[in-house]
């Protein structure tokens, strides 16, 4: 097989090495990009995942000699700034990642320069703020904080505040703060007799993410609800910080380690006991099953995690393989919009949302439309000043594609992305009927109150 062919074997990911003085030397960095940037020049199989491509290539064909020499590498962090880490190029598009001898990885790399981004003091307070989730979501709970918080930026002043001072997006979508956080309404299981799976855990342990935790509690309910139903046992993991995921796409790899350090060892003791640990987030499971064990790799508990972690449907299809889920569905769903996030895709487990539904359908009606496409909004980099318009341009497929035969429900398994489309769809005039959460749906299948 020749270098240009590619490579057609499964890819492998290695280590991120950012430990190595190295890692953080700007030149040596800038010769990578440029390596890496010439390669995907000549391919551009890339150009319709995100902006980095298009932003890369038009530098390129706009440049004096029409080829990547006569780019300013300056012009090279305008590709980086693009970039959310999502994965894509790396698992689902690029034919020269490892083990092809070409070593492309183009998300690692993007990461490296966000990190040297950032201990250069580049990165501004707004976006350090807008990644601080254990920070704000401190308010939420508190009822007249929460009230006041939440009328006030719903104001066009406070919008055009936020847009000045942290560079959030007066258009754009941003959650509201929850009255009550899910870690404070949320109990463990009575005690009941864990029943053992061939394929899973018979109990669980949930990790709450600051999402679940400060704004959107419910889905967390709805997880225990659904739970219960299926007589799994759960308990709420003792304590938690941030999974790290906004630090890291920030470049901001020191603190990511920080919250390493107190998530791992709470996690690990779970592991050890045979909980499978579950997370509603895609973002938060995806750094527990690969961010951190690749920038940890000899760390055996951060390991023990990342096996002990699931996805929720992820975990319920299993359990259905091993005979013990019930399906006594009772409420029709009609037609359901489901979007297939960008962080759940990566985590190489299929389409386990999709199965759910599917099986939901054998007893009750279910017209599902699946929709497996960028949305755009990509942790915080939609609700950006510089990126928003970019983000709504990205998402304008998926919209598109979930407004099909007017759904009933549209959903998304980044709820994030589902208030997101909501919005762009809004935006078109097809504005759904309603935005749930896959995991409300199950509930409401179920019939659960």
């Amino acid at each position: 097989m020749s270098t240009r062919e590619g490579n057609l074997e499964a890819p492998t990911r290695h280590p991120l090495d950012w430990k190595n003085p190295e890692f953080y030397d700007e030149d040596k960095c800038l010769h990578e990009l440029e390596r890496i940037f010439d390669i995907c020049h000549g391919c551009r199989r890339c150009v319709s995942l995100c902006q980095s491509f298009p932003t890369l290539f038009d530098l390129v064909d706009e440049s004096a000699s029409g080829e990547l020499d006569s780019v300013d590498k300056q012009d090279f962090w305008k590709v980086v700034d693009q970039c959310y880490l999502c994965d894509l190029c790396y698992m689902t598009k690029c034919p020269y990642v490892p083990p092809h001898q070409w070593n492309l990885d183009f998300p690692h790399t993007m990461l490296r320069a966000k990190a040297i981004k950032f201990s250069k003091g580049e990165v501004g307070a707004g976006e350090r703020f807008l990644a601080s989730t254990d920070v704000h979501g401190q308010f939420a709970g508190i009822p007249v904080v929460v009230q006041l918080v939440n009328a006030v930026n719903r104001t066009g002043l406070a919008r055009k505040v936020m847009d000045k001072a942290l560079g959030v997006h007066p258009e754009a979508w941003m959650p509201e703060l929850a009255s009550q956080r899910f870690r404070w309404g949320a109990a463990d299981s009575p005690a009941q007799v864990a029943t053992q799976g061939e394929r899973t855990p018979g109990k669980v342990a949930i990790f709450s993410t600051c999402y679940i935790n400060y704004n959107e509690p419910g889905i967390g309910h709805d997880l225990l609800k659904v739970l219960a139903h299926n007589e799994i046992p759960y308990v709420i993991v003792e304590k938690e910080k941030c999974c790290g995921m906004p630090k890291l796409e920030l470049g901001d790899l020191q603190t990511v380690e920080q919250h390493k350090n107190a998530n791992i060892p709470v996690l690990a003791r779970y592991a050890r006991e045979g909980y499978a640990i579950l997370s509603a987030i895609p973002s938060c499971s995806l750094m527990f099953k690969q961010e951190l064990p690749l920038m940890f790799p000899d760390e055996a508990d951060v390991q023990l995690v990342k096996d002990s972690v699931w996805d929720p449907f992820e975990y319920l299809v299993a359990r259905h393989k091993d005979g013990l889920l019930k399906l006594d569905f009772k409420s029709a769903l009609g037609k359901v919009s489901y979007h297939i996030p960008c962080h759940g895709r990566v985590q190489k487990i299929g389409r386990k949302t999709e199965e759910m539904f599917k099986l939901i359908g054998q007893t009750v009606e279910v017209k599902l439309n699946t929709v497996e496409r960028c949305s755009g909004h990509a942790g915080t980099y939609g609700v950006k000043t510089p990126y928003h318009k970019t983000a709504m341009k990205i998402g304008k497929p998926v919209f598109k594609a979930m407004a099909k035969d007017e759904p009933d429900f549209i959903a998304s398994d980044c709820a994030l992305a589902g208030h997101h489309i909501a919005q762009g769809m809004t935006e078109a005039g097809t504005a759904p009927k309603a935005l749930l959460h896959p995991l409300s749906l199950l509930r409401q299948a179920y019939g659960l109150s």
